[in-house]
Parts: structure tokens; C-alpha cells; sequence
């Protein structure tokens, strides 16, 4: 007993601010449910699988755990009542989609174990607890009592989200038009002469004219009259009837703040067309209702791609994520970047992925705490854009190089960028990127004349071609390449030959090809109207992929370049104050800001907005401006940390010299250079008094021959709803993984991705 006790003063309980890891280990995807349970240090609080114990006992000397084991067992359905059916467009509220709903019962047992010798004692609890001093049972249950730290994370990264959440609209003293028209109370028809649709019909609240809305991705839906009226009218506010009901409630849609909208006097602006809201009784669904039933019909729809009735389960060690709530763009990014050899030993969330323990699906909780943490939409439940969480990631990598190995480079490739102004002379500049992104020309479609003939079908026939499978535009990917390649026009480049600003041409090149490429299709664009829409079309992309005719080679024989030119000696760019607040508070980055005021010349609110919206997918968008034919300033001249959070890590024992790398590594962000310095104390203790300029950066290239190798597609209207899957090419066969359900792909659906990952087919370790 006596070697059993000889630690005890090392046991504590856990206060407020401590977390407990009591859901999963730290190390592996080993949780309560294992055969073994789990086991958490009563020192530290940590949990660990049983493969691990002895290790950790070792390497520290804590050697008393509590051992949770959980059994589930199903909740039989209850018989006399409805089965519950998710009715709202929302996570974690009543009524909507619930990560945590109750399907099983829970049954918990308890040890207490102690390690000494590398031999494991047991003591049941609380059978057996007398057995041990005091301070053990005080220990035990205050780490049962204690809510884990997963719970925690949650709730901190607002654990519920609720897409129905709508603005009132700034329309509530809306103009309507006295044309003596009056709506009767059923029997409506779209008022377009080509059209026949008696469904899914929008009553624009200003001149009381009755037209279809918009097609959805399947087809279905309307034929975007309403839309088109709004384009010619600019009148504002639409009410989706069918969906008006008696208690006040109803679609409605504003097209100039692109949103369905809240609208306080919605009775009031029915009224005016003789409609009374309190006779109203609903018979359509919402585009709530709309929008579960795409969600909920995603199987039909991979099954339609496959063209087969059932898809194969894939049990063979493919391990699924569980989608933690809107969490499907993270699910199908990590399966497609950790399908990476070199990933494999990098990470616990890549060991549970390939491990084949998980068939079941594995949670990653821990993972996507880590990774959202401090973040301002990734720390959310909210659903994202996976392009831009891979960018996230790509950055949170470069942050964390671990042995001067950073795995960001194998994603790292140089553009290179060739201005030539109306001097002759020409400018070469060039930047690390990590995704290439591809426009879509709308104009380059090769099955037009099959596309005309299907929107005129659907405009004749109306709802009657909503179960036909609809015809896409389809477009070669060579088409995409040429855009990207193709010359562009720069206004108000300086050019130093002139001293002044003038216009230049500008093409764009690859410099170096990276060992993967991610290649991003921009489905996403801009309408006239301002309105974010996704391009429903189909890209051939080929399994082998050539871009040497791509590859940049810097100057050419004959070719004279530009002097050097800095900021001192170009006139400074001069930014309106007043339309910079403005656009600063609309949500858009400062220095995108900057960019589209410089390049529309401070004229006006409206042409930097458009700017904005037609650039902002661009990959340099929110990086520091640098006006076109100036000589940016390297990194290291230009970083100015903030000074509170120079002080803050430097009360935490580090000097300001480390203090300011640590935040110039983490971007200023105050928590993150707190990680980043505590995990990089030995790079900080050997750095000298002054910030070092980094060397230039080293790219892993050569030739430019790909292999496809996975994809992302997106099903849904816009980023924000929708779901995301991956499909990943293993041993000649195509592997679908639809969050924690994986199966074998007959016929992946590779024209219609978002998101596509070439594997280089030479040597990797060219330099």
C-alpha cells in the first residue's frame, strides 16, 4: 500500500479554470466506449487510451487515473407519439438538427487505477474505494462532476446555430405603387407570358406583380422571373405566397440587401393589395422547408450521379468523420489533405483516419477546437466555405513549422506575374500561393445549343420538367486554363521609366509546381444585382493534367526591365476617408478596401462596392496594398506589433524581441503567440536582439504532369448551406466519404467538383 500511496500529494481536484479531458484521449481517438475506456491522470486531468498509460506514468510519475467505461444501449421508439422530424433550418435549438439527440441510453462504470512498477492495480468505485486514502474519492468525484472540456469548447464556440436568424429588412416604409391591383386569395399563376408555374410564386410588395422564383441546383424551383423583374424595377421587397399564414409569419425576400429579411409592417404592405394576412392559412413549404429537404435528399442525389440504386458501404480501413454540426466542410477537407502520405505520422486526427480501429466514424473535436480556435467563423458551428478553411489551415500550418518542416509546402507554388507598361518596358514579380484558382467562362460552353433548348422546355412546360435531370452547361478545363493565362489590363500602374501612372498589361504564369496541387473552381460569382450565385455547371477535368505550357520563365531575351521603384518615390495613393469607413464597416478587410478605392479613383461608394464584389474571391484580397509598379517592402520592415500584447508575453517571461516574433509569426493575434512561443522556446532562446529578415522562401518543384488524386464537391446554392463530400482515388478504386458513411464510388461525379487535388507525377524532392 504504501508504494501505492506514495504520490498522493501530487492528486488534485480540478477548479473552474482547469480542463478535463474525460471524452477522448489526447493522443488517440480512444474514448469511454473503447473496450478498455478511458483513463484520466488525477494530476492532470488529461485522458489517455491504455496503450498509453504506462508511457505517460513513465515520462511523468503520475500513476493514479480514473478508468470510465460506457456502455450505450438503444432507446427503443416510442409507439404512441410522432417520430421527431427536424422542422427548422438550425443547429442545437429546438425543433432543428441535433448532434446530441438522445438515441441511446448510457450506462457508466468506474475505476480508480494505479501504475507503479509498470503494473496496473484496480479499485471498482465506489466499491472499493475505502480501500485508498480519502483524497482519492475527493479527487474521482470532482472529475465526474466536472463538465469536460470538450463541452466547454462548444459552448464557447457558441454551440448552437440557427440559419433561420433574419434582419429586419431597411425597407419597413416601402413605396407601393397605387395601380388599383389586388391579389386574390388562391388561384395564382406566374404572370410571365412564358411561363406556366402556379408554385413556388413571389408577390413583389411594390407593384403587386406575381412571378416564379429561382431553380434550384436539382432543376426544380422556378424560372427566376421575379429575379429579373427586380433587375428591371429595382423593386426590392418580395413575399413568397403560399407561405403567409395567419399569425404574421412568411417568406420574405429583399433583393438589394440579398437575404430573406424580417419585415415589421408585412400586414400593412399585404393589405395595400387586398390581401388580409389573418385569412391567410399556409400551403407551400418555406424555403426553410425547401432547403431541409435538399439537405436531407443529399443520398438520392449522390445516388442519381452514381446511377445506381445502392451504394456500397466501404468498411475496409476507411474511417469517416462525424459531422459535429454544419462541421461537413471540415470533415471533407481533412479526409482529402490527410489522404497525403506525408501527413500520416503527423497528426492524431490522420492516425485515427488510416489506423482502421474507427470504422464507426471518429469525432474530431479536439481537431477542430485547435484549428477554429480564436478564429471569428471557424470557431463557430456555422457552415463555411471549404476554400477558404484550407487556406485557414494552410496558414495555421505555416505557423507551426515543427522541425524546420513545414507541411504547407507541399501545397506552395510561385506565381509569377509579368507587367509590361506602354513604356515597352517590362516588371516581374512574384508570390507563394496554394491554390490555384480557375475562373469559369460562362462564354466558352460547349453544349450551349443543348442548354438553350432545355431553359426554353423549362420555361414552356414550367413545373412539368422539374423531375427531368437537369441539362449543365458543360466546359473543357483547357477553357480555364486559357482564362487564368490570358492577358489582362491594369489601370494606374506606375510605371518608373515614366514617372507616372499609366496602363499595363499583365499575365500570369507558374514559376514552380508544387508536389500537390489544389486546384479551385470559382463556382461562386457575382450577379448584376449583387446577388452571390452559384454557376450550376459541369468541368471536364482530366485524370492526367499537363501545365507545362503554363510555366513561367522570367525575362526574356530582348526584354528590358523596369527600375526599381519604391513607395518614396511614387506619389502616395490618396484614399477617401469617409468611403473607406463606410466600406470598412460593411465587413470588407481595410486593405481590400484600400485596393478598390485606388482602382475606381475614390469615385463613389457604389463603384468600390462593385469592385469589391467582383474581386473578392481574388487570393491577394485582404493582403497589405501595395499600388501596382511598386516594390513592396519586405515582411520583416513593414511588421509593427501591437504593444499590449507585447506587454502581455512579456509579464509571462519573455523579452520583447521574443515577444515580437512570437506575434509577428501568429499575425498579432494575441493567443495564438502565446501557443506559438511556449511550443518554439528553443528557437527563441537562440534568436539574437534583432528580427532576423527571412531568407527566400525554397519551393519543391518540377515538371508540371499531374495525377488526379481527390475532390470536394459542394451541393447547395451558396457556401453558407449545403454539404460537402470528398471523394479520394485508393488503390484504383474511387472511395466516396459522406462525413462518418464511406463507399466505394462506381462513378464519381468529377465534373462537378469545387475543390480538386493532382498529385505531381516526378520526384518530389526537386528544389
Amino acid at each position: 500500500m504504501e508504494e501505492l500511496t506514495k504520490s498522493l500529494h501530487k492528486l488534485k481536484q480540478p477548479n473552474p479554470n482547469d480542463k478535463v479531458y474525460k471524452d477522448e484521449c489526447i493522443f488517440s481517438f480512444e474514448n469511454p466506449e473503447s473496450p478498455d475506456g478511458l483513463f484520466i491522470c488525477l494530476t492532470t486531468f488529461k485522458g489517455f487510451s491504455k496503450d498509453f498509460l504506462k508511457l505517460y506514468t513513465s515520462k511523468t510519475g503520475n500513476n493514479f487515473f480514473l478508468n470510465i467505461k460506457r456502455f450505450k444501449h438503444p432507446i427503443e421508439k416510442q409507439s404512441d407519439g410522432p417520430e421527431s422530424k427536424v422542422t427548422r433550418l438550425a443547429i442545437g435549438v429546438a425543433d432543428g438538427f441535433n448532434p446530441d439527440s438522445p438515441q441511446f441510453r448510457y450506462e457508466e462504470k468506474y475505476e480508480v487505477v494505479v501504475v507503479t512498477d509498470m503494473k496496473i492495480h484496480t479499485f471498482p468505485y465506489p466499491h472499493d474505494i475505502e480501500k485508498l486514502p480519502k483524497v482519492v474519492q475527493v479527487c474521482v468525484e470532482s472529475i465526474l462532476k466536472a463538465e469536460s472540456a470538450f463541452r466547454v469548447a462548444e459552448k464557447e464556440a457558441l454551440s448552437t446555430w440557427d440559419g433561420e436568424t433574419r434582419i429586419t429588412t431597411k425597407h419597413t416604409n416601402l413605396l407601393q405603387l397605387n395601380n388599383g391591383k389586388k391579389i386574390p386569395p388562391s388561384g395564382w399563376k406566374c404572370e410571365n407570358i412564358n411561363c406556366d408555374l402556379t408554385n413556388n410564386l413571389w408577390l413583389n410588395l411594390t407593384d403587386g406583380s406575381i412571378l416564379c422564383g429561382r431553380k434550384f441546383y436539382d432543376g426544380t424551383g422556378g424560372n427566376d422571373h421575379a429575379v429579373e423583374h427586380y433587375k428591371n424595377t429595382n423593386y426590392p421587397l418580395a413575399v413568397k405566397l403560399g407561405t403567409i399564414s395567419r399569425d404574421g409569419k412568411a417568406d420574405v425576400y429583399s433583393y438589394d440587401e440579398d437575404d430573406m429579411v424580417e419585415d415589421p409592417n408585412l400586414a400593412v404592405h399585404l393589405a395595400h393589395w387586398g390581401i388580409n394576412i389573418t385569412q391567410m392559412e399556409k400551403t407551400e413549404k418555406s424555403m426553410v422547408e425547401l432547403e431541409l429537404d435538399l439537405n436531407q435528399k443529399f443520398g438520392e442525389w449522390i445516388a442519381q450521379q452514381e446511377q445506381t440504386n445502392q451504394l456500397s458501404p466501404c468498411n475496409a480501413n476507411h474511417a469517416g468523420l462525424i459531422n459535429l454540426g454544419s462541421s461537413c466542410y471540415l470533415n471533407s477537407v481533412m479526409q482529402m489533405i490527410f489522404a497525403i502520405p506525408n501527413f500520416v505520422e503527423q497528426a492524431k486526427l490522420a492516425s485515427g483516419l488510416l489506423s482502421g480501429k474507427h470504422l464507426e466514424g471518429i469525432a474530431p473535436r479536439t481537431f477542430r477546437t485547435y484549428i477554429g480556435r480564436g478564429h471569428p467563423e471557424f470557431s463557430t458551428n456555422r457552415q463555411q466555405d471549404a476554400q477558404e478553411f484550407i487556406l485557414h489551415l494552410i496558414n495555421m500550418l505555416n505557423r507551426n513549422v515543427i522541425d524546420d518542416k513545414n507541411l504547407a509546402d507541399y501545397f506552395k507554388y510561385q506565381i509569377e506575374e509579368r507587367y509590361q507598361c506602354s513604356s515597352g518596358k517590362v516588371k516581374y514579380q512574384h508570390r507563394p500561393e496554394y491554390l490555384l484558382p480557375l475562373p469559369i467562362p460562362m462564354d466558352a460552353v460547349i453544349n450551349k445549343k443543348e442548354v438553350e433548348e432545355y431553359e426554353a422546355i423549362k420555361k414552356s412546360q414550367g413545373k412539368n420538367t422539374n423531375n427531368q435531370n437537369p441539362v449543365r452547361a458543360k466546359i473543357e478545363l483547357e477553357s480555364c486554363l486559357e482564362k487564368f493565362a490570358a492577358s489582362e489590363s491594369v489601370e494606374q500602374f506606375y510605371s518608373s521609366a515614366l514617372q507616372d501612372k499609366t496602363t499595363a498589361s499583365k499575365t500570369t504564369r507558374l514559376a514552380s509546381f508544387p508536389p500537390y496541387l489544389l486546384i479551385h473552381l470559382k463556382k461562386f460569382t457575382m450577379e448584376e444585382d449583387w446577388t452571390c450565385v452559384k454557376l450550376d455547371v459541369a468541368i471536364d477535368m482530366p485524370e492526367v493534367l499537363d501545365l507545362e505550357h503554363l510555366r513561367g520563365n522570367g525575362l526574356q531575351d530582348g526584354e528590358e526591365l523596369l527600375p526599381e521603384a519604391n513607395e518614396s518615390q511614387a506619389p502616395a495613393p490618396v484614399y477617401d476617408q469617409i468611403l473607406l469607413g463606410q466600406l470598412t464597416e460593411m465587413g470588407f478587410p481595410i486593405e481590400a478596401c484600400k485596393r478598390a478605392l485606388y482602382f475606381t479613383e475614390n469615385r463613389g461608394l457604389e463603384p468600390a462596392t462593385q469592385w469589391l464584389m467582383e474581386h473578392i474571391s481574388d487570393s491577394d484580397f485582404s493582403d497589405t496594398f501595395v499600388p501596382p509598379g511598386i516594390d513592396a517592402k519586405k515582411e520583416s520592415e513593414t511588421f509593427t506589433p501591437i504593444q499590449e500584447h507585447v506587454e502581455i508575453l512579456m509579464s509571462m517571461g519573455f523579452t520583447k524581441e521574443q515577444a515580437a516574433k512570437a506575434l509577428k509569426e501568429t499575425n498579432n493575434i494575441l493567443e495564438r503567440a502565446a501557443d506559438w512561443a511556449f511550443s518554439h522556446i528553443n528557437e527563441l532562446d537562440s534568436m539574437g536582439m534583432e528580427v532576423e529578415i527571412p531568407a527566400e522562401p525554397k519551393f519543391k518543384t518540377g515538371k508540371g504532369l499531374y495525377k488526379l488524386m481527390g475532390f470536394i464537391t459542394h451541393m447547395g446554392t451558396s457556401t453558407m448551406v449545403g454539404h460537402y463530400v470528398c471523394y479520394l482515388l485508393e488503390n484504383k478504386k474511387w472511395i466516396l466519404y459522406n462525413d462518418e458513411k464511406v463507399f466505394v464510388a462506381e462513378k464519381p461525379a468529377k465534373e462537378l467538383g469545387y475543390i480538386y487535388l493532382y498529385k505531381r507525377m516526378d520526384n518530389f524532392d526537386t528544389e
